[in-house]
């Protein structure tokens, strides 16, 4: 490779799986042009220089107004995915305990953030979640879409 060609770069996009007595907190997508009116996690790209605790720790307060410790965090599920124009490394990270209030402080980007019982999901999940809650159901670590 010579210095004039730039090595490939994959995106990288993290997730909060946040479980309480048996809910999953979900947010429906709303005018962000992707996956808008499916129930997604709170998530977000990574910024440089930054892990996946810190970068789902930051989409906590932004999107969801809770503030979660990065030693509590533990990565639960990694789903390698191609979409249309881009691949993604999606990082799924789950927490025990947060502080303060949920609440839905992206309402231009989310129309709805509630609990819903792990037995009952939404039909209109976006697939990529899909994915990973069901691999984090059935143990598994690492799955592959789109390909």
């Amino acid at each position: 490779m010579s210095n004039s060609e730039e090595r490939f770069k994959p995106y990288a996009s993290a997730y909060l799986v946040l479980i309480n007595n048996g809910e999953i907190l979900l947010l429906r997508r709303f005018n962000t042009g992707y996956q808008d009116g499916n129930y997604s996690l709170v998530s977000g790209h990574f910024e440089g220089g930054e892990t996946a605790a810190q970068c789902i720790a930051r989409e906590a307060l932004e999107e969801a107004g809770i503030k979660i410790s990065i030693d509590s965090l533990k990565v639960v599920n990694v789903v390698h995915r191609l979409s249309v124009d881009r691949e993604y490394f999606d990082i799924f990270v789950s927490a025990n305990e947060w502080a303060g209030k949920i609440v839905n402080m992206e309402p231009d980007k989310c129309d709805d953030l509630k609990w819903f019982k792990l037995d009952a999901l939404p039909e209109n999940l976006v697939p990529e979640v899909r994915e990973a809650l069901n691999n984090i159901d059935n143990g598994i670590n690492y799955s592959e879409i789109g390909w």
